[in-house]
């Protein structure tokens, strides 16, 4: 369990002490807006507080919203008429969740026989309270995206929406069991041609949906439904439960939404979701192709990897568990398909199109021939199915549509490595020392002092010591302190109160520290956070209050991250992964971004990315990752005049 989180604070002429534990509260999905019943297979939340399935914190996703919000609403109107609709009565709950309620509506009078359709005589009523937070501003959400998406292939149309009362009521179609409702039935398994169709009607479905520029953000087996039984839909399959869906194209420009990382903010089902998703990265079409392969696997073998976890770390866990987890160890009981459509889709960029049509391809050799037997509805992708024969000799889904290998965005084992950050700068003089021990420590500095040079960063690997010294530091003198305490907090403050700010520090794996404090920055005020997991909320809360992140550490699973004001920097994000953000760094890059710190545990890799606030002459950069200290590198970056900045030991991707 994470434990609170501590922090010391100077600034100016005083100075305080904040302790926190930043806990909040989560809320459980609404239920799909038809027949569901409910169900406690997975935790579906929708975190922006550093309080669920995001990463940047305490991970508690208990869902207690529900009853809380439940004992402040109104009680429900015994008849409905909205927005024009006939008059029904409500007859029984269907399914509940944290945005809302869905009720069987029997319409008073008239109707027809047709299961289906604004005439039915039987609907699907979705209530949401006018206080409930997803109406915050209006009328919900999802009214927004269903209109947007009604009658798109397998998205049920919303007949009539208005409010009555207290509630915002949706009158829908009338649907019958879910995924997880035939799973159940089915001693949960289920045979590989229904696997196969589910998986080429699903993709169908959110191909559609990506379409009109919408990701659906979470997708599972509670939220795709079959057609009532005994109807001419009781074999076609929609998917239902838009309230977390978020637009990955702008609706205005038409291109694709900007990348970002909010480690704080989680959006799906625990279970599911992608692990984009859990690391608080924007959502993209990837995401749901993601989901809906997780979902498939748990379909035919019943059991995920990583479910059982529970706790207030579960989504860490969770998350850590997912990227752990190889395509051929995830499908070795599953048929190659499976596999395959695994590792297409875990390797897809942020703003790539996925190819719907190899995706489908790759089911079809396991739907028999005649359509009519078929267990799902597969209509909308015969077209598709029909070409496998043709196309199966030459599918290769090492390729990309331009016929290249394709490059993997998810690949590679978990290593632990050196991280090292390299500046273009002026010609100057830069020393290294690694594998220093504490005995040694001294004797290298004081050398480096006599030459004019000042320590710029140091890290730490297996409790030896690296040292980075040169003479561009622009500062004017320096103490430093080796402490068996992780950032002793006594000698800090004592140093503070001399003019010096921390410069530079770094923790052992045996939880001592060795900090640097220099005079000559521009540094104003200064505040430091100690935590069990990576602080993203402490984080974020000094970014609004005029802070930076000037420096970080890792000492074992702790973490140490160093904030100033007047930094230098105009802007500044975070890439935390549990391999190495590799993409993430690149679009940062592009957008104009430098990273300015690392630090990584053996779980984590965090670094910070700054945008300085006078342009620099020469913006270049570049990153290694090496299994040993990069002397050679180093030398060979000087030679290009590029100097190491930072450094770093621990998790990576080999």
């Amino acid at each position: 369990m994470p434990r609170p989180v501590s922090g010391v604070t100077r600034g100016g002429r005083g100075r305080g002490r904040g302790r926190g534990r930043g806990r909040g509260r989560g809320r459980v999905s609404a239920a799909a807006a038809a027949a569901k019943p409910e169900n406690r297979s997975a935790d579906r939340v929708e975190m922006a507080d550093g309080s669920g399935g995001g990463l940047g914190g305490s991970n508690k996703a208990n869902g207690k919203g529900v009853e809380e919000e439940e004992g402040s609403t109104a009680p429900f109107p015994e008849r409905v008429s909205v927005g024009g609709s006939p008059m029904y009565k409500i007859e029984r709950k269907l399914g509940k969740g944290g945005f809302g309620q869905v009720f069987l509506g029997r319409r008073v009078s008239g109707g027809s026989d047709q299961a289906m359709g604004a005439a039915a005589t039987e609907v699907a009523l979705k209530f949401e309270h006018r206080n409930s937070k997803g109406c915050n501003y209006g009328p919900p959400y999802e009214w927004q995206v269903y209109s947007a998406l009604g009658g798109s292939h397998g998205v049920p149309r919303v007949h009539f929406k208005g409010r009555q009362g207290e509630y915002y009521i949706m009158v829908m179609d009338m649907l019958g069991p879910s995924l997880w409702d035939l799973w159940n039935t089915s001693g949960q398994a289920m045979a590989t041609e229904m696997i196969a169709c589910i998986a080429v009607e699903s993709l169908l479905i959110l191909e559609r949906i990506h379409a009109k520029g919408y990701v659906h953000g979470d997708v599972k087996p509670e939220n795709f439904l079959l057609g009532q039984p005994s109807t001419p839909q009781e074999k076609k399959l929609y998917l239902v439960d838009l309230g977390l869906a978020t637009k990955w194209r702008d609706g205005g420009s038409g291109n694709h939404v900007e990348y970002d990382q909010r480690p704080d903010i989680f959006r799906g089902t625990v279970r599911y979701a992608s692990v984009h998703a859990h690391l608080g990265r924007t959502a993209s079409r990837r995401d749901d192709l993601e989901s809906l392969a997780y979902m498939l696997i748990f379909l035919y073998r019943g059991r995920l990897p990583w479910q059982g976890y529970q706790g207030d770390n579960k989504s860490f866990l969770v998350c850590k568990k997912k990227m752990s987890s190889s395509a051929e160890m995830l499908c070795c009981f599953c048929p190659d398909p499976l596999r395959q459509f695994l590792e297409m889709v875990v390797n897809l960029k942020f703003d790539e199109e996925p190819n719907y049509s190899k995706l489908i391809s790759l089911f079809g050799g396991l739907i028999g021939p005649n359509p009519a037997e078929r267990p799902i509805e597969t209509d909308g992708t015969l077209t598709v199915i029909g070409q496998v024969g043709q196309k199966r000799g030459r599918l290769n889904i090492e390729e990309g549509d331009d016929g290249l290998p394709k490059k993997k965005i998810r690949l590679g084992a978990p290593a632990t490595q050196w991280i090292s950050i390299y500046n273009a700068r002026k010609p100057m003089k830069q020393r290294y020392h690694y594998n220093v021990a504490d005995v040694r420590l001294a004797q290298h500095i004081d050398k480096g002092l006599a030459d004019g040079l000042l320590i710029s960063c140091v890290a730490s690997c297996v409790s030896l010591w690296a040292l980075v010294m040169d003479a561009g530091t622009g500062f004017t003198s320096q103490v430093y302190e080796l402490s068996p305490f992780f950032l002793n907090k006594d000698w800090i403050m004592e140093q503070w109160e001399k003019s010096y700010y921390i410069s530079s520090v770094a923790g052992a794996d045996n939880g001592s520290s060795l900090v640097v404090m220099s005079k000559g920055t521009h540094f104003t005020q200064q505040s430091y956070k100690v935590s069990e997991s990576f602080p993203f909320k402490w984080i974020n809360k000094k970014w609004r209050e005029g802070f930076h992140v000037t420096s970080m550490t890792t000492a074992g699973t702790r973490w140490g991250v160093v904030m100033s004001r007047n930094a230098g920097f105009s802007n500044q994000v975070v890439e935390l992964d549990f391999h190495y953000p590799s993409e993430g760094i690149h679009r940062r890059w592009d957008q104009g971004y430098r990273i300015t710190a690392t630090a990584a545990t053996c779980d984590q890799t965090a670094l910070v990315l700054s945008i300085p606030r006078r342009r620099l002459n020469d913006e270049t950069q570049e990153t290694l990752r090496t299994s040993q200290f990069p002397s050679t590198h180093v030398k060979e970056k000087w030679a290009k005049n590029l100097y190491l900045s930072c450094l770093c030991y621990g998790r990576t991707v080999s």
